[in-house]
């Protein structure tokens, strides 16, 4: 087995806000991330696979479609959006509030059984150099 990691990268407006809490309690918690006008980053995801060398192609997965199922899945679905408004999983009603940690998870769901000839290893998401969240799946 081999591991192989894809990057992509988006940028996406959020806040950080419990629709359960009053605005004190939001404010207390989240600090200036809980302002509802949101704000802005350029987040890197990491994508990583596992699976076994093709020995045709010398491959673990077609990489130009790793690359259209990460434009299709993420990049086309989070970039330039605003996330608490405009992706569902992030929408209101789901309670999800979009943090790093969150969206590593959300973007395992949205890879999850469609990347052919491989097993879906790692997400990560950068939401800064600095920081960032890992998720291995649901079981791991």
């Amino acid at each position: 087995m081999i591991l192989l990691t894809r990057k992509a990268d988006f940028s996406a407006a959020h806040f950080y806000w419990n629709p359960a809490w009053s605005e004190e309690e939001n404010v207390r918690v989240f600090g200036k991330c809980a302002n509802r006008q949101g704000h802005g980053h350029n987040y890197t995801l990491e994508v990583t696979v596992a699976g076994e060398i093709d020995g045709v192609s010398g491959f673990v997965v077609d990489l130009k479609l790793l690359k259209e199922i990460l434009e299709r899945e993420v990049v086309s679905v989070y970039d330039h959006r605003h996330l608490n408004y405009e992706v569902p999983e992030f929408a209101e009603a789901s309670g999800a509030v979009p943090t790093t940690e969150n969206i590593a998870v959300a973007i395992w769901r949205r890879l999850e059984g469609k990347i052919p000839g491989a097993r879906l290893h790692r997400v990560r998401v950068y939401e800064m150099p600095d920081l960032f969240a890992d998720f291995y799946g649901e079981g791991a």
